[in-house]
């Protein structure tokens, strides 16, 4: 027959939880011991501090003079001459302020001042309101007005261009002519170069590019300036 036992009489049930609380003791009691401080009694009576025993200072108490300041002087005031009238000093002349209508300059008679400095020539690609060829007015695109121009020149030249100089010189096969000229501010033609095979095809495009009519001059920014031209002429000898 087996002896009966009580299960909650058996303490080794409880064992982890009596281990903590045995831990958790231990470790009060050890930083209690860490923290307990001790004083030596001579020593802590040489420290006390007894303001008994200090002697005070005496503040000097500084005393000011509430005496109040005399009174200013009084002022006597100034004594006021009448100067005498000078009857014998000139008065200056006071020049009119009307206007005189005869000396009113008329529109006409402004003559324009030149300008100091020569006006820079602008290439053809990239003036901003290309020169107006005769016949281009109607254009409000300037791009439209390049594709005019360039039009309008090109049936001018190859109206003009004598081609039979090319075989009365010797020459065969296709030819160019380089022609470079500038529309001046008056839209007229000027400083005419030309770049041929032979001199005398030089002197005919020359010819034929001076012969150009007079056009509106092209404008940068609002103002006439000169614009360069280039156009090649191309013909064929049989």
């Amino acid at each position: 027959m087996k002896p009966k036992k009580n299960p909650k009489a058996d303490l080794r049930r409880n064992w982890v939880l009596f281990l903590q609380i045995g831990l958790i003791v231990t470790l009060l009691f050890t930083l209690q011991a860490f923290q307990w401080k001790t004083y030596d009694p001579a020593q802590a009576g040489k420290d006390v501090l007894n303001l008994d025993d200090l002697p005070q200072e005496e503040v000097p108490v500084t005393v000011y003079d509430q005496t109040p300041p005399p009174p200013p002087p009084p002022v006597e005031p100034p004594e006021i001459k009448i100067a005498p009238d000078d009857a014998d000093v000139e008065e200056d002349d006071i020049a009119p302020t009307e206007i005189n209508l005869d000396d009113i300059v008329e529109p006409e008679d402004i003559i324009d001042a030149e300008p100091d400095e020569d006006v820079e020539t602008v290439p053809f690609k990239f003036i901003e309101d290309v020169p107006l060829f005769p016949g281009c007015e109607d254009l409000d695109n300037n791009a439209d007005r390049k594709s005019c121009m360039s039009e309008q020149i090109s049936r001018f030249v190859g109206k003009e261009f004598d081609t039979r100089l090319g075989e009365k010189l010797g020459l065969t096969g296709m030819n160019l002519v380089t022609v470079l000229f500038v529309v001046n501010t008056q839209g007229e033609i000027e400083q005419v170069q030309a770049r041929a095979p032979h001199p005398k095809l030089e002197e005919e495009a020359k010819r034929v590019i001076s012969k150009l009519p007079r056009m509106k001059p092209g404008k940068q920014r609002g103002k006439a300036v000169p614009v360069s031209y280039a156009i090649p002429i191309r013909f064929k000898v049989q």
